[in-house]
């Protein structure tokens, strides 16, 4: 008899039959546990089983705010410029100027403006997508240390995958929302600054649950992790988390207080370790940011308004 899942009614518990259901495999899984119509309803991440989280195809944790690439730049430009009614309306005039029967006027007299128009607006442009794509580049290749097989390497931020366990020192940014295991601080604390986030230049404190802070900095015992985690699917909801860790047949409940998120800055606290929930484009950080819009002036809605009467 095929078993079935059970949706959990609540992220703070997981019963018996629960936990049974846990390791099916995807295709038994309950879409509860997949992506339904390309949304997630929940997360499902295993600690140092990387085979297991790839089968839903989470994020990874490259970053892209850039707007253009080299083959999209010109055509997506033109097509945002003449959203200007300005440009448009100039347009069309030039090509009724290209017609002999209707206009006496050579069309360089309009071709000529707006051709510098748009040349100056695209630059402008291009200098600041360049920037973002810089930016882009320097946050992508930032330095992390992750368990692999036991030993700590150093890996680029955008080859950090969601499961693995990274090690972050004093003054370094968090590298994805992780679950806070252990601290060099006493109770598992640590302080975080999360002006990047919030704007807020107080440190908030975070500990971790008191079970894996015992872990320390054993390099041995965090390979032998094998911890379960059910937590809400990716938002934008910086004061709130839900979420289990089911570990060693215990059952912990997970929420804000132990959690570090994506953009964090470790303060006064030599070293913490934690094992990555989202990654990319599916952080708190990442899901605020929105997406790069073209932005148009009060004075350009006026001069839409004008043309149009």
């Amino acid at each position: 008899m095929q078993k079935t899942y059970k949706p959990l009614t609540s992220y703070g518990s997981i019963n018996n039959d629960d936990s049974s259901n846990f390791s099916l495999s995807v295709q038994e899984r309950s879409p509860v546990t997949q992506r339904n119509s390309n949304k997630e309803t929940e997360r499902r991440v295993r600690a140092n089983d990387p085979d297991f989280n790839a089968q839903f195809k989470y994020a990874n944790n490259f970053i892209k705010t850039s707007k253009y690439s080299l083959l999209t730049f010109v055509p997506q430009n033109l097509f945002e410029q003449f959203q200007r009614l300005a440009n448009f309306y100039f347009l069309c005039l030039l090509v009724l100027q290209l017609i002999p029967q209707i206009s006496s006027l050579t069309a360089v007299t309009t071709a000529v403006p707006l051709a510098v128009v748009l040349t100056v607006t695209a630059l402008k442009d291009a200098i600041d997508d360049f920037q973002r794509h810089r930016s882009d580049s320097q946050v992508n290749n930032r330095s992390s240390q992750v368990l692999r097989d036991g030993q700590l390497i150093e890996e680029r931020w955008y080859k950090v995958q969601v499961g693995d366990i990274i090690r972050m020192e004093n003054d370094q940014f968090v590298a994805a929302d992780l679950l806070l295991l252990s601290t060099s601080e006493p109770n598992g604390l640590c302080y975080i600054e999360t002006a990047e986030l919030d704007g807020e230049t107080n440190l908030k404190c975070r500990q971790a649950i008191p079970e894996t802070a015992e872990m320390g900095e054993d390099h041995a015992l965090f390979a032998k992790f094998t911890g379960d985690i059910i937590c809400e699917p990716p938002n934008n909801n910086l004061s709130k988390f839900e979420g289990t860790l089911r570990w060693e047949g215990e059952t912990y409940s997970l929420d804000n207080d132990k959690v570090l998120y994506r953009g964090c800055v470790l303060r006064n606290t030599r070293w913490c370790y934690g094992i990555v929930i989202f990654a990319g484009r599916d952080t708190k950080l990442m899901q605020n940011s929105g997406k790069t819009i073209f932005k148009r002036t009060s004075l350009d809605r006026l001069l839409n308004v004008i043309i149009i009467g």
